[in-house]
């Protein structure tokens, strides 16, 4: 008898439903898997379709990376190299280490080129951006006729890097052209500006404030989004127009003026079409160099020339001195740049 009780098997306990504390029984768990819904036949795993989506968006995004490798980083690439060699288009170039930079920095032609350009940013790129600012301000006034004064003030932006406007351009400010007749009138010296090398440079300047028409309409977005309630309140105040414009206007849209500062500056470091076509009589950027700007300058060694392992040292140059420039606007915009709490 003892060897039958032993050799029965163990009941195996049946769980106790939990009571909560009311009384009643708390459902039991259920097993494992139990309630989940199929998987539906045929479903793509989350993996794989990830994979599939990043796929089509390589695919999409391919003309560009393509143009970008083979127009923009590839031509970078080769005209670093380029810049430590004697190449000239034809023949394999020659490893020549800094000679090229030992050159430049010593060409006094080149230098001229550097302070040519350097006045050119210094003076067109402020009155460009208070050209633009001017206009802006006045656009922002509710009047009638708004749509085709903005228009109006734009289109020379949309024409005004054309060929054929750098030729009017220089027509008018040519000997006993429009521009020299006028100022005949107020008694200055005739002569046109063309063939000045002192003036010549002007005319340049003035094609470019002609050509505000970008930065002007940023700048009236900017405007647009200042509360007109400051505006109310400064009024009542007493404060003057001026001290509204320079404690409240400039304030507010100074992320704007940083960006067509930045902006401008480096468009005017590119300057190159204009300045090849107004300053052409014979020889290329201007009567004794006046409109020899860099990238002018640039072009004459690189295809003049034939020395594109020069031309290449000064282009890369020229990339350094907009990156120093661009790194010093960034640098100051801490002291006169006010961003909204959280949003810098």
């Amino acid at each position: 008898m003892d060897a039958a009780v032993t050799s029965a098997p163990t009941p195996t306990p049946h769980p106790v439903p939990a009571t909560g504390p009311d009384g009643r029984t708390a459902p039991a768990d259920p097993p494992s898997g139990a309630g989940r819904p199929p998987r539906a036949a045929g479903r793509t795993p989350r993996p794989h379709r990830a994979r599939r989506e990043n796929l089509a968006g390589y695919l999409f995004m391919s003309p560009w990376i393509a143009g970008f490798l083979l127009l923009t980083a590839g031509p970078m690439v080769a005209s670093l190299y380029f810049a430590f060699t004697d190449y000239n288009l034809f023949d394999a170039p020659q490893w020549i280490g800094l000679d090229n930079f030992t050159e430049m920095f010593g060409d006094p032609r080149w230098r001229t080129s550097v302070e040519i350009t350097g006045w050119y940013v210094v003076i067109g790129t402020p009155l460009k951006l208070a050209a633009a600012l001017g206009v802006a301000l006045l656009l922002n006034q509710s009047r009638r006729g708004q749509g085709f004064y903005r228009a109006a003030f734009y289109a020379p932006s949309l024409i005004g890097a054309s060929v054929s406007i750098a030729i009017v351009w220089r027509a008018i400010f040519s000997d006993g052209a429009a521009v020299d007749r006028a100022q005949q009138v107020f008694g200055m010296d005739a002569g046109g500006w063309i063939g000045d090398p002192d003036r010549i440079i002007y005319a340049l300047v003035a094609l470019t404030v002609w050509q505000f028409g970008a930065p002007m309409v940023i700048f009236l977005a900017g405007l647009k989004q200042v509360p007109r309630e400051l505006y109310e309140a400064a009024q009542v105040d007493g404060a003057s127009p001026w001290r509204r414009f320079w404690h409240i206007t400039l304030p507010m849209i100074s992320p704007v003026l940083f960006f067509n500062v930045l902006l401008e500056t480096i468009h005017s470091f590119q300057i190159f079409g204009s300045a090849y076509i107004i300053g052409s009589q014979g020889n290329a950027c201007g009567p004794a160099d006046g409109t020899l700007v860099y990238t002018c300058y640039l072009y004459i060694q690189g295809f003049e020339n034939s020395r594109m392992g020069l031309a290449s040292a000064m282009a890369w140059m020229l990339l350094l001195a907009v990156g120093l420039v661009t790194a010093v606007l960034f640098w100051s915009q801490r002291r006169w740049v006010h961003y909204e709490e959280g949003a810098r």
